[in-house]
C-alpha cells in the first residue's frame, strides 16, 4: 500500500488546534513505546509528544485507542508523523527519554520515582497519598493511588529531594519550570504548606519556576504563607463547575462548594496576581456546556486562568471504563473560552509555571495561538456553540 504524499507547508495554527483536540479524545496508535505518564494524581494518562513542535500528550495505552483513527509512523528520513488512515496530517517527534532518569540519591532511590519530567517541566506529586483515596469520598477521575501501589513513586518526597531531582532536569534535560501537587491532607491546610516548603526548596535550588498545587484551605492566610514562600502560581482545581457533576465525581471537594472556590480564588488572585491562578475543569464528566463556560468566564474576571482539558480515564481509577469526550464537544467549550481570555487579556503565555503554562494535555494554548491575528477589529477565530 503507498501512502500519499506528505504536505510540504506545516499546518496552519487553527488546523492544528483541531488536530490536537481530535487525537486527544480519540488518541493515537503507536508501534513503538513513546514516553509516557502512568497515573498519578488528576485525571492525566498519556503519551508525550510534539505535533508540529507543539509539546502535547495523547492517550497511547487505552484499549479505545485501538480503534483511533490516528496513527503515529515513522518516516524515510527517520523522522514521525501523524497519519489519519494513509493520509498524513501532520509532523511528529517523540520526547526523548530523560537522562536523568539514570541517576540515584545517595541512599538509591531513583531520581524518577520522585519526579517525572512531562515534555518541559519537572513534576511530582510531594505526597503520594490522599485523604479521598481508598474510600466515598475518592475522586472518580483520579489515580493517585495506583502510581503508588504499582512502585512508580514513593509517598512522600521530601523538599531536600525533589530540589535535588530539580537541578538534575534542568542541567541534563532543559526543565524550565516546577510544577508540584499533593494529594490532599486531613488537616485545614490541605498540605498547602508542605507542597508550598517543596516548592521552595527547589525555586531555591534550581532557579525554576514553580507552580504548586491545592485545595482550598479552611484558613485563606494559607494561601498568603505559600506566596510569602516566592512560589510563582498555584493551582486550585475544581474539575467542575456542574455541582451536580461535581458532587457525583469529587463528593470530598464537592463539600466545600463552588463558592469556595470562588472565594479562595480571589484571595489567591491578590497573592500571585492576575493570570498567576489557574484551575483544572475537566470535559466529559456530564456537565452542561453552558454551565461550564459561564463558570470559566466568572473565573476568568476574577484573574483565574480556566485550564480546560478533556477527560482522559486512568486505568485503576473509577472512571477508568469511560471514553473522553467527542472532539466536537471539547472543541466547542475552547471556542468559547479563548476569544473571553483573549478580550480580558489572558494567555498561557502569561502563566509562569505548571499545567496551563505548559498545555500539552490540552488543546486550548493551541486554539488561543490561532486566535492571534486580527481581521477588520474582530478575532479571526469562528466561534461554535452548541445546540
Amino acid at each position: 500500500m503507498t501512502l500519499d504524499n506528505p504536505p510540504l507547508e506545516p499546518l496552519a495554527a487553527e488546523e492544528l488546534a483541531t488536530l490536537i483536540t481530535a487525537v486527544q479524545s480519540s488518541g493515537l496508535r503507536v508501534d513503538v513505546p513513546i514516553g509516557a505518564r502512568s497515573g498519578g494524581a488528576g485525571p492525566a494518562d498519556a503519551g508525550m509528544l510534539y505535533i508540529e513542535g507543539v509539546q502535547t500528550t495523547v492517550p497511547t495505552t487505552a484499549s479505545y485507542v485501538e480503534s483511533s483513527p490516528y496513527s503515529l509512523r515513522s518516516e524515510d528520513d527517520g523522522g514521525w508523523a501523524v497519519y489519519e488512515g494513509d493520509r498524513r496530517l501532520a509532523s511528529a517527534a517523540l520526547a526523548p527519554r530523560p537522562a536523568y532518569y539514570d541517576l540515584r540519591t545517595e541512599d538509591g532511590i531513583p531520581y524518577w520515582q520522585i519526579a517525572l519530567l512531562h515534555l518541559d517541566s519537572v513534576a511530582s506529586t510531594v505526597l503520594q497519598t490522599c485523604a479521598y483515596w481508598g474510600n466515598d469520598d475518592q475522586c472518580a477521575f483520579c489515580g493517585i493511588g495506583t502510581t503508588l501501589a504499582n512502585g512508580r513513586t514513593i509517598a512522600k518526597k521530601t523538599p531536600a529531594m525533589l530540589a535535588e531531582v530539580a537541578v538534575a532536569a534542568r542541567d541534563l534535560d532543559g526543565a524550565v519550570d516546577a510544577t508540584l501537587t499533593t494529594g490532599s491532607t486531613a488537616t485545614p491546610d490541605r498540605g498547602a504548606l508542605y507542597v508550598g516548603r517543596c516548592g521552595e526548596a527547589v525555586k531555591a535550588a534550581a532557579g525554576l519556576p514553580v507552580q504548586v498545587q491545592f485545595e482550598p484551605p479552611s484558613d485563606l492566610d494559607v494561601i498568603d504563607q505559600v506566596a510569602d514562600m516566592g512560589i510563582d502560581s498555584v493551582g486550585i482545581h475544581i474539575e467542575s463547575f456542574d455541582p451536580r457533576v461535581l458532587a457525583r465525581v469529587a463528593p470530598g471537594k464537592a463539600r466545600w462548594g463552588v463558592e469556595a472556590y470562588f472565594t479562595a480564588w480571589e484571595r489567591a488572585v491578590a497573592a500571585f496576581g492576575p493570570g498567576q491562578v489557574s484551575t483544572y475543569v475537566i470535559l466529559g464528566m456530564g456537565e452542561e456546556e453552558a454551565v461550564t463556560v459561564e463558570g470559566c468566564k466568572r473565573a476568568i474576571d476574577l484573574g483565574v486562568y480556566p485550564f480546560v482539558v478533556p477527560l482522559r480515564p486512568v486505568p485503576g481509577s473509577l472512571m477508568q471504563d469511560l471514553l473522553p469526550p467527542p472532539k466536537e464537544a471539547v472543541e466547542a467549550v475552547y471556542r468559547q473560552i479563548v476569544p473571553y481570555l483573549a478580550r480580558k487579556g489572558m494567555s498561557a503565555s502569561g502563566v509562569a509555571a505548571g499545567c496551563a503554562r505548559c498545555q500539552a494535555c490540552s488543546g486550548l494554548g493551541a486554539f488561543e495561538k490561532a486566535d492571534g491575528g486580527m481581521q477588520d477589529g474582530h478575532r479571526s477565530l469562528p466561534l461554535v456553540f452548541s445546540a
